[in-house]
């Protein structure tokens, strides 16, 4: 009798399951509300095609996908998948470790996905302008390099905050109006600074497995007390920017939505310094990942609340 192991790739490859976990699904929220945030500002500027929303999306969840199994691959790759700590927001899918996927699956999946995204971007160049290729080339790079390379550099953070995070946001904007503006640049400023956020939190648990693929993340490079400084800096700034953006007219007094999320900061910011617990440092990462979410989301409704009803603007 010949017994198949249930650990076997050769099994799991015809999982579709075990595929879109591979995805990591719980971080692709995250492009949901940033085209949220950038369909909403081009409506209330007086733009809005549904079908190059919905595609947009389409395009942003292949992207975000491909980073985080390309990371994946990486990591095993690497041994850091070896030694890290992982908890329910960092540490990678676990798959394979696990032995649920072979590292040419996923490598192969992850260059899939940004493939699938690259007519998406034709299109858009081809229908709403040329100006949209610079964006997507440096989005693409950051895609690529950022694991093999970006992250081997001083303060990587920089580059999810500005390709996940400032990056989506003009572009959604620039396929529904077909240009750029600085209220649109007002609107990514904030998504940037919280992508950012979002990567420099999760990377505390990793840092000593992030160190034996000589990363230099911020944890690594300048101590976890640091780090958490600069964290709660930036969320300081995102609030900061949010509201001085809406005293200068640039944004809708609705924008101040955003201070509902002010609870869930502190929160993440206090429990920021209690890197050296991890069951009390788990708690500040939920309530970063729910106003990394949240802020986009409240202010894309902002946006429309303001087009529908102009005396909130």
């Amino acid at each position: 009798m010949v017994t198949v192991s249930s650990a076997s790739p050769t099994k799991k490859s015809l999982d579709l399951k075990t595929w879109f976990m591979e995805t990591r699904p719980q971080f692709l929220l995250l492009p949901v509300v940033l085209i949220i945030g950038g369909t909403g500002l081009a409506w209330y500027d007086g733009s809005f095609n549904i079908f190059y929303a919905i595609l947009a999306l389409i395009g942003l969840l292949l992207c975000h996908a491909s980073v985080n199994i390309l990371n994946d691959y990486v990591d095993y790759k690497s041994g850091v998948d070896l030694k890290t700590v992982r908890t329910p927001f960092s540490g990678g899918s676990g798959l394979l470790p696990a032995k649920k996927l072979t590292p040419k699956q996923v490598l192969w999946f992850g260059l899939i996905c940004l493939f699938l995204a690259v007519p998406i971007g034709i299109f858009f160049s081809i229908v709403q302008g040329w100006e949209l290729l610079p964006l997507l080339i440096i989005a693409a790079l950051c895609i690529i390099l950022y694991t093999p390379l970006i992250l081997k550099t001083n303060f990587p953070e920089w580059s999810p905050g500005l390709g996940l995070g400032i990056l989506p946001i003009l572009g959604a904007y620039f396929v529904q109006t077909g240009q750029y503006t600085f209220s649109a640049f007002a609107a990514a400023v904030p998504a940037g600074f919280l992508v950012l956020n979002l990567l420099l939190l999760n990377e505390f648990p990793d840092a000593e497995a992030d160190k034996v693929a000589d990363r230099k993340t911020l944890p690594i490079t300048a101590g976890k007390r640091k780090a958490a400084v600069a964290y709660s800096i930036f969320t300081i700034l995102t609030y900061v920017w949010i509201i001085a953006m809406v005293i200068a007219g640039i944004m809708p007094k609705i924008e101040l939505l955003v201070l509902l999320t002010l609870p869930l900061a502190y929160k993440a910011i206090r429990g920021s310094f209690g890197f050296n617990n991890l069951g009390k440092f788990i708690p500040a990462m939920a309530a970063n990942v729910m106003t990394v979410l949240g802020i986009p989301l409240l202010m894309g409704i902002g946006y429309i609340l303001a087009t529908v009803f102009p005396v909130l603007r």
